[in-house]
């Protein structure tokens, strides 16, 4: 049977004046490789008409189909033009739909039929002549419950890993901003009453014992990227690399090849890469990533950083995650965009004039506590992550099994 048999391609309008940002999806907020779509960046600037999903539907990008981007929608809103929208047919679940558009064998199909070489886009009548087996209702149901129940953990995954981000955030945030670190007494320094000095030269208040120093002191190394080749020559090793597109996932990083003599750019754990060449007109650079052992582990043993980024070493590796939340506390509140030079059109960072910028530097000891406290945070993600890429991969050999017939689910097993 063929697509067109268990779904249509809508066609209902809706204006942009009507929704939210956050149920306005674009070919850019959908997510690459079935990740599902974060929150667009803007909505458009001047009112349209944009295709109107509900709830159930099934969005996929039809711009670079070979991205695999594809997202089950938990509410209604509006899409670009370049989004598809598939709605079921009478009899047929969205979650067997979903369970259809999620495959690899899809997406390839799409890419066949794609048009233009830049920026190719899926034929939408070759598409809904995609084939698929028959199956009956209750074959539908027992696979769109595995897919849905897989969906539904990677979710929730991704919603702790969030939500421990914002933890480890807003604790830097307590300790070092409201200076609410716990005193010998376990209670709150400013908010019970510690001695607080005014400090002239970063005109702020602080504690009466805490110093200032340079961004700089921390740092012992300050590492240019290197992103390698696409193939091993004699004498390489394969590497992970991080590009300004991983700094914030850093999962399933892009293979690639250096020199063994450039071993030395090899990133350690506690290593902090920042991203100093790209950015936008709305977007700074200076992203920032905190290298753990989950992320080296996960990207297979050994990853470096591209050209376009730099990586630092710390003279005390216990320091990192205090300079990782000043760097991240800096750029969230867009110091960075005063740090940007251009060369070629390309915004590139002044790392070395903003090290020179100056900071409260907090006692070594509370320091070594936040470090222990966002370390079990970073475990605990990195855990997290490992489960989810164990359970897309699960996922992506299941799912072909069952539309060709070769593996069943029964039904009680697809609601464990």
């Amino acid at each position: 049977m063929k697509l067109s048999e268990i779904a249509t391609l809508v066609e209902d309008k809706i204006s942009s004046n009507s929704i939210s940002l956050g149920d306005y999806v674009t070919t850019d907020s959908l997510l690459p490789n079935k990740e599902g779509k974060n929150i667009a960046t803007n909505l458009p600037p001047v009112a349209c008409s944009l295709t109107h999903y509900q709830k159930g539907n099934v969005l996929v990008a039809n711009i670079r189909p070979y991205l695999k981007k594809v997202w089950l929608a938990d509410k209604e809103g509006g899409c670009s033009s370049d989004v598809l929208v598939f709605r079921v047919r009478e009899g047929y679940k969205n979650s067997f739909l979903y369970a259809v558009l999620l495959q690899d064998r899809f997406f390839d199909y799409a890419t066949r039929g794609a048009k233009g070489s830049k920026m190719p886009r899926g034929d939408k009548e070759q598409i809904m002549r995609y084939e698929l087996p028959v199956f009956s209702p209750q074959e539908q149901e027992n696979i769109g419950n595995i897919v849905i129940s897989i969906t539904e953990k990677l979710r929730l995954n991704r919603a702790i890993n969030h939500n421990l981000e914002a933890m480890a955030k807003q604790l830097y945030d307590y300790w070092f901003v409201q200076f609410d670190f716990p005193d010998e007494e376990g209670k709150p320094y400013k908010s019970s009453g510690g001695k607080m000095k005014y400090c002239e030269e970063l005109q702020i208040e602080m504690p009466d014992e805490w110093n200032v120093c340079r961004l700089s002191e921390f740092v012992s190394k300050n590492n240019t990227g290197d992103w390698g080749t696409d193939n091993p020559s004699e004498n390489s090793i394969e590497i992970g690399c991080i590009r300004g597109a991983d700094i914030i996932k850093l999962n399933n990083l892009p293979k690639r090849y250096i020199k063994s003599s450039n071993r030395a750019k090899l990133l350690s754990v506690w290593d902090v890469v920042i991203e100093v060449s790209g950015g936008s007109p709305i977007q700074a650079t200076g992203r920032s990533a905190f290298i753990t052992s989950g992320v080296i582990e996960r990207n297979g043993g050994q990853i470096t950083c591209s050209n376009f980024c730099h990586a630092f070493s710390f003279k005390d590796y216990r320091e990192s995650a205090y300079f990782f939340y000043i760097w991240k506390m800096f750029y969230d509140n867009g110091i960075m965009f005063n740090y940007e030079g251009k060369t070629s059109g390309i915004k590139n960072f002044m790392t070395e004039t903003f090290l020179a910028n100056k900071w409260v530097k907090a006692p070594k000891g509370l320091i070594y506590k936040f470090f222990d406290t966002i370390k079990s945070v970073y475990a605990k993600i990195d855990a997290n992550i490992t489960e989810s890429n164990d359970l897309i991969k699960q996922r992506d050999e299941l799912l072909p099994l069952l539309m060709n017939g070769q593996a069943t689910v029964n039904y009680d097993l697809s609601h464990d």
